[in-house]
């Protein structure tokens, strides 16, 4: 082994060196040896600390770059910077393309969306103040520059155009808060559907812009409802489903753009406020908990959202952290980056209150968790959207965090589909702003055609909310909301020239745009407007804001009188040549007397018989629902409340499978609907089967009167479900319906079973029962059109007495109607419109007509030219379609251009479902409007059926 060398070995102490040296060894106390010892280690330890932080430092410079920590302290300001809603004078708008010409639009009737000058805030909510005043209006650099009578031509640009409104009522342009347009593009297909991010339950780092396609054709149907911006979120998918983006409907050249893209198209191109899609309740539950991941239950979904929540403050405070250190020594001494992660930077900015979150929650609990949430996180939310039961506990929503309560988006009447929409209410507009809750009407496109979104608003006000307050529904109210209370939603000096120029008042039946504009371009260069007599706006109606009876007085006897308007087969004469309204005496139920009836309002009054007493009373027959699943289905959703779906191996009678009674039946019965045909659903959508002919006051099938007609209709499906099971193709579905009809021709067996599939086959080419087919595209009618001929071809070559007999075909649906409409009149085809106004929802209805001021007419416009019969149906998901027959009929009577009188709008939902069910059972029931049933305004006072009337 090595020995080692004196300059090898370990260095000694300092003593035992000067005792290896010969040096002279002085005795020293051991404790003055601690002390020096003690003193060693202090110098030791702050040798070693000043060395650390040297070595730190270096390392400092040497690793960490400081330009990067310069830019990580600007960082700060972006995180710590409060927006604000943009505001202020502007020369011109920031969307504004130079070459535009300055408008004039001359002899207006304007809805500027504020009260007068001087209005307290106390009136202003009672309304006073508001009110339409005739002017003119200036667009200049995408800017409303001037609102006033008569602008002088001296005061206008040389290059100025001049439109003239002719007197016409003119708005701001209509602001939908609730959209997935271009994220979930129409007609639906799988490849462009990228509305919502499923690889998680919570994805604040998504954004809608992303995804959203500025080639969506729907976009443009939108716009021709006057709707000139929209917030385009994210689904209902997740808890937390991302960022969402405010544009408005103008996208390339033909629109007055630069470019054809999304940043193009967004309405505040400063982006001072960001937005986020968050969602409670059903939708994240059912998606998450049917692939086996959380949330399974609300209680899941809470803890989801706390979670984010907490992660994101984490980040928030970390971040706080830093900022302040890095400004107190400089960023330059920070040993660390600022913290970021890209996934929690939205959630983050929400909770720094530069987001404004909107939130899908229906239910109580839902609601007040989610309050609960604002509070211990302090972030504000800005609004509940669908939000069904809010108008039953406001107070909770006074109770969010910032000191502002939520506002409720909300539709009108679209509810009960869901268990979790299946509380609500018509009123609920009212009631929220009774109590000082903002209500919005949305549209949730596709959800509900955003073209109609101001309908939905007629219809608020309809349901009492004031009419002011229905109109800043859809232009102020979600202007302010979404930070842009400055720029739209207003007819005001400097605001975006945004506007929209109506045929009759926005919230009346029928209301089309003549013309847009959106940043001061027209949108169209050729319109197309209808031909209607001059209107003067609405005149608010006061009495609409009383409550709504849900549960009505049930009598037997009644006298009605203030009755204008009669439309009763066999008392439509009474009132001519009268200008003294009528009375209306009922009977056991039945109107047994119209007219001056002095005898029977002796009799009646001797007898105390009640007396209600109406104002400008309308008095018609009662409407029919066809095509909806009311009586076979309370919730949509809801497979324990509904019959059920049938494959196309099955055959069932609806009257064995009825379900009365129920808040959709009820409904629909206070809305003036007594009469209904359902039929079995087809899986996947459409009916099949035999559908029942039923009343829908009655309480149970056995009920006199409860069953007009207990098979009255045998039911088919060929729109897109019918490619399922044994029929995957269209074509297998239509050749399988081909072989049951011939071979129901050919066969002369006698049926034992008479309920069976062949025996209602027989009954249908015998023309017995009406054959109704769901039906869509024009492709798929023509075929039908084919196998009609070919199975009343069969019928005329096995039996020359009976080569007259055809079958009665009846479309449902007939989207694309329009298309073959003279064919379907040759050959003695009816068609159930379901719904009257179809747009390019599915790839089979993408042929839809959108109306005016797109396309010349719509749908029944063409049938009706063409002389098909034509009525006027529902889908067979959407039950909450049946309370609105009585407007949708108003719809095609005012938009006609003189086709429909009164009489044969009515027709629409009533007399023309007999002819086209060759039914003979009589029908006495009937409807009494306050006002009449074709207005926005009107209400339904008392309804007539099974010898009873219910007043309301």
């Amino acid at each position: 082994m090595e020995k080692h060398s004196p300059e090898r070995l370990p260095r000694y102490s300092p003593i035992d060196e000067l005792a290896a040296a010969g040096r002279p060894h002085y005795r020293v106390r051991r404790s003055r040896i601690l002390k020096a010892v003690g003193l060693g280690c202090l110098v030791f330890v702050a040798y070693t600390q000043w060395a650390h932080l040297k070595l730190e430092s270096s390392r400092n410079v040497s690793i960490l770059s400081p330009a990067r920590l310069q830019a990580d302290l600007e960082t700060c300001k972006v995180l710590q910077h409060k927006p604000k809603d943009p505001s202020g004078p502007r020369e011109r708008n920031a969307r504004y393309i130079d070459g535009h010409k300055p408008t004039l639009i001359r002899n207006a009737t304007i809805w500027t969306g504020e009260p007068v000058a001087g209005t307290t805030a106390a009136d202003a909510r009672l309304g006073k103040g508001y009110g339409w005043i005739k002017s003119d209006v200036l667009l200049e650099y995408g800017l409303i520059t001037q609102v006033g009578p008569e602008i002088s031509p001296s005061l206008l640009p040389e290059d100025c155009q001049i439109w003239d409104a002719e007197g016409r009522q003119l708005t701001a342009g209509i602001v939908d808060m609730h959209s997935h347009t271009g994220v979930y593009p129409v007609p639906t297909l799988n490849g462009g559907s990228d509305g919502n991010e499923l690889s998680a339950d919570i994805t604040p780092y998504v954004r809608s812009i992303d995804g959203l396609d500025p080639l969506d054709h729907q976009l443009q149907v939108i716009k021709s409802g006057g709707v000139t911006t929209s917030l385009i979120l994210p689904g209902s998918g997740n808890n937390m489903g991302g960022e969402a983006f405010i544009i408005k409907h103008a996208v390339g050249k033909d629109d007055g753009r630069a470019e054809i893209g999304p940043k193009d198209m967004l309405a505040d191109p400063e982006q001072n406020w960001r937005y986020m899609k968050m969602a409670c309740g059903e939708n994240p539950k059912r998606i998450y908990g049917d692939i086996g991941r959380g949330p399974f239950s609300r209680m899941g979904e809470s803890w989801y959202f706390r979670h984010a929540f907490e992660e994101a403050r984490a980040m928030v405070t970390a971040q706080d952290d830093w900022c302040a250190a890095a400004s107190n020594i400089g960023a330059e001494n920070m040993k660390e980056y600022l913290p970021q992660d890209l996934k929690w930077e939205s959630l983050g900015a929400a909770l720094r209150g530069q987001v404004h979150i909107n939130t899908h929650c229906y239910t109580i609990a839902d609601l007040e968790a989610f309050i609960d949430h604002t509070n211990e996180f302090k972030f504000p939310v800005r609004a509940f959207h669908h939000a069904h039961q809010t108008f039953l506990v406001p107070e909770i929503l006074k109770r969010a965090w910032g000191g502002r309560a939520p506002a409720a988006a909300i539709f009108a009447d679209n509810m009960y589909y869901k268990v979790e929409a299946y509380i609500g209410s018509e009123q609920a507009g009212k009631i929220l702003y009774d109590n000082d809750i903002t209500p919005v009407y949305v549209s949730d496109n596709p959800v509900l055609n955003a073209q109609h979104v101001v309908f939905e608003a007629a219809k608020g006000y309809r349901y009492g909310l004031p009419y002011h307050a229905a109109l800043a529904s859809v232009t102020t109210a979600p202007a302010e909301l979404l930070g842009m209370g400055e720029r739209i939603g207003k007819v005001k000096n400097g605001f975006d020239a945004d506007i929209v120029v109506w045929d009759s008042d926005p919230l009346s039946v029928g209301a089309t745009p003549v013309q847009v504009w959106i940043d001061g371009t027209a949108q169209y260069p050729d319109p197309v407007v209808l031909e209607k007599q001059f209107s003067e706006p609405i005149s608010p109606n006061e009495d609409l804001q009383a409550e709504i009876k849900e549960e009505p007085t049930t009598k037997t006897n009644v006298v009605f009188t203030g009755v204008s308007k009669i439309m009763i087969p066999g008392f439509e004469h009474i009132l001519e040549g009268s200008d003294k309204p009528a009375n209306v005496i009922v009977e056991a139920g039945k109107i047994v007397c119209a007219g001056p009836c002095a005898a029977e309002i002796s009799t009646a009054l001797s007898a105390k018989v009640e007396v209600i007493s109406l104002k400008s009373g309308y008095l018609s027959p009662a409407y029919t629902a066809f095509g909806s699943d009311i009586g076979m289905s309370e919730i949509t959703s809801e497979s324990a409340t509904q019959n059920g779906h049938e494959g196309s191996d099955v055959f069932s009678r609806a009257i064995d499978g009825l379900l009365l009674t129920g808040k959709q039946l009820k409904a629909s019965y206070a809305h003036g609907v007594t009469r209904a045909v359902s039929a079995p659903a087809h899986l996947g959508g459409g009916q099949q089967g035999v559908g029942v002919g039923f009343s829908t006051g009655a309480s149970h099938s056995l009920e006199k009167g409860a069953i007009w007609s207990p098979e009255a209709t045998l039911h088919y499906t060929l729109s897109l479900a019918a490619k399922e099971g044994k029929t995957p193709s269209l074509s297998s579905a239509i050749g399988s319906l081909r072989t049951k009809l011939l071979e129901a021709v050919a066969s002369n067996d006698t049926i034992a079973d008479t309920y069976s599939e062949k025996a209602f086959l027989k009954r249908a080419v015998a023309g017995d029962i009406p054959l109704v087919i769901t039906v869509n595209s024009a492709d798929t009618i023509a075929a039908i059109l084919r196998v009609k001929s070919d199975v009343e071809n069969a019928i005329k070559a096995q039996d020359l007495e009976s080569s007259s007999q055809k079958l009665n075909v009846v479309l449902l649906g007939a989207a694309e109607a329009h298309i073959v409409a003279d064919e379907i009149a040759a050959a003695h085809v009816s068609v159930v419109l379901a719904p009257l106004l179809p747009y390019a929802e599915e790839w089979d209805t993408r042929r839809s007509l959108s109306g005016a001021p797109l396309t010349n007419g719509t749908n029944i416009d063409v049938l009706l030219d063409a002389g098909v019969l034509t009525a006027i149906g529902t889908r067979d998901t959407e039950s909450w379609e049946v309370r609105g027959l009585s407007l949708m009929a108003g719809i095609a009577y005012k938009n006609s251009g003189g086709r429909l009188s009164e009489s044969a709008a009515l027709a629409l939902i009533g007399k023309n479902f007999d002819k086209i069910l060759k039914s003979k059972t009589s029908n006495d029931d009937f409807v009494l409007h306050e006002g009449s049933p074709f207005d926005i305004g009107s209400r339904v006072k008392a309804v007539g059926s099974q010898g009873r009337v219910s007043v309301y």
